[in-house]
């Protein structure tokens, strides 16, 4: 067979074996007047070319990575849309907080636990609490040697601990670490200032309980009492408390009393406990610009920008969700047990309302005058009797959505995930079991065929040669 012949045989076999157009491949990758064959660019024209399976996976996998990605974003908006229909049906969440506003705050302030009841408590301070303290003689500095003494110190419960100086316990320094070894609920600390330095001890306790006794067998260096441990005094609502503690609990129920000053005994303190209507309206702002949030993200899966819907446009789980949205902001409230109506039936009531777009506005006015006036109506609106109403009504359905188990977010974002693994597990298996063997055929092919075609030239001059001396013998 001539290298012609063989030549025509190789790209014939080629094109047959592989349905790839070999002589196209050559013809583009050989200049008219080009006598070799570029192996590389073939080669790569030809693997390109059957490829094209993977251009459809690859376009699949893009798909699948934008829904990933949209999908994601709404799980998260819905989630934490969810939070807040969670945190507004939660009996100890901000529609159960309390303020409490004092007559005379520099007296006595107060803090309510969630759920405390509205009211008014009357508080006077007869006097604050104290915690005893001992402070000794001054001397030059904490390195000073102190005298030879003998130190007693008795705590309220009788436990008794006796320090001698100069036998090792020799200047403050070391009379602070020796104190504060006895293990007496006390602490001695050294304070020192322009008049020198000395030791002073105060109970870990405060209150009349804390107090202790500090004495000495000396008078060179001695300690004296600085304060005497004392309950506080004070009376609440007529009512006689004493308490250890600046900080009382117990005196009225939900209510922590911080006591600040005993101006008068005949000082009278109002505190006046009532919803919190600040923390109420931050939660409700909250839950519509999460709500928007959500309705924002879904609208852009349908609309239209010229270049189609968004790749969740057909996507039930997305298209459940944008239903239930919009039939949550159509609720109507059940007027709270004992009553007929209410002042607080749909969200319109508390001033939101719904845009063309779907998205919700708050009218703050409104808003806040509702809060005011019918605070009672607003937690009945939420809350429902049981936690039944539009809090605890949306925050299943969402909850259906967003459940890390079963939810429908949960759900699709693993079929995704799976089909993903599916095409990527598709490209590896092609490129391994035919891209790669059919690239190394076609590189050993045109490998042959650029050998041919470097031979050509030869035979061809070759043939001319015995053509001219045919044709001289002829004559």
């Amino acid at each position: 067979m001539s290298s012609s012949s063989a030549l025509n045989s190789l790209l014939g076999s080629s094109s047959s074996a592989n349905a790839i157009d070999i002589s196209t491949i050559l013809e583009a990758a050989m200049g008219a007047s080009t006598p070799g064959l570029d192996v590389t660019a073939a080669v790569n024209s030809a693997v390109t070319a059957a490829e094209s399976p993977e251009n459809i996976w690859n376009a699949e996998i893009t798909t699948l990575q934008s829904q990933t990605s949209d999908l994601t974003s709404i799980q998260t908006a819905t989630t934490n849309l969810d939070n807040d229909m969670q945190s507004l049906n939660s009996l100890t969440g901000p529609l159960a907080a309390s303020s409490v506003a004092s007559s005379n705050s520099g007296v006595v302030t107060a803090t309510a636990a969630s759920g405390t009841a509205a009211g008014n408590t009357t508080v006077v301070v007869n006097n604050l609490a104290s915690t005893a303290s001992f402070t000794s003689t001054t001397i030059a500095t904490a390195a000073t040697a102190v005298p030879a003494e003998s130190f007693t110190i008795t705590n309220s419960s009788g436990t008794t601990a006796t320090i001698t100086t100069g036998t090792g316990v020799n200047t403050l320094t070391d009379l602070e670490a020796a104190v504060n070894a006895a293990g007496l609920g006390v602490t001695a600390s050294i304070i020192t200032d322009a008049s020198g330095a000395r030791l002073a001890i105060t109970s870990n306790t405060s209150g009349s309980a804390g107090n202790f006794t500090a004495t000495s067998t000396g008078t060179s260096f001695a300690f004296a009492t600085a304060v005497t441990g004392k309950n506080a005094s004070l009376t609440v609502n007529g009512i006689n408390i004493s308490s250890a503690t600046n900080t009382v609990t117990g005196a009225v129920p939900g209510l922590t009393l911080n006591l600040l000053s005993a101006p008068s005994s005949t000082t009278s303190v109002s505190l006046t406990v009532a919803p919190d209507t600040s923390a109420a309206s931050t939660a409700i702002n909250q839950f519509v610009t999460d709500y928007n949030t959500a309705i924002t993200d879904l609208n852009s899966e349908f609309s239209d920008t010229g270049t189609g819907q968004g790749s969740l446009a057909q996507d039930q789980a997305v298209l459940n969700l944008q239903a239930t949205l919009e039939q949550a902001v159509a609720y109507t409230a059940t007027p709270a047990t004992g009553s007929t109506t209410t002042t607080v039936p749909n969200l319109t009531s508390l001033g939101i309302s719904v845009g063309t777009d779907g998205t919700l506005t708050v009218d703050s006015t409104t808003l806040d005058n509702v809060l005011q006036n019918n605070f009672g109506d607003v937690q009945n609106f939420f809350q429902g009797a049981a936690q039944n109403g539009f809090a605890g009504v949306l925050d299943q359905q969402l909850t259906s959505f967003t459940s890390a188990s079963d939810g429908a977010f949960t759900v699709d974002l693993q079929s995704i995930a799976t089909e993903t693994t599916g095409l990527q597990a598709n490209i590896t298996n092609f490129q391994a079991n035919i891209i790669a063997p059919l690239q190394t055929k076609l590189q050993s092919d045109f490998s042959q065929a650029e050998i041919l075609l470097q031979q050509l030239p030869n035979e061809m001059k070759q043939i001319d040669t015995e053509l001219g001396e045919n044709s001289n013998s002829g004559n």
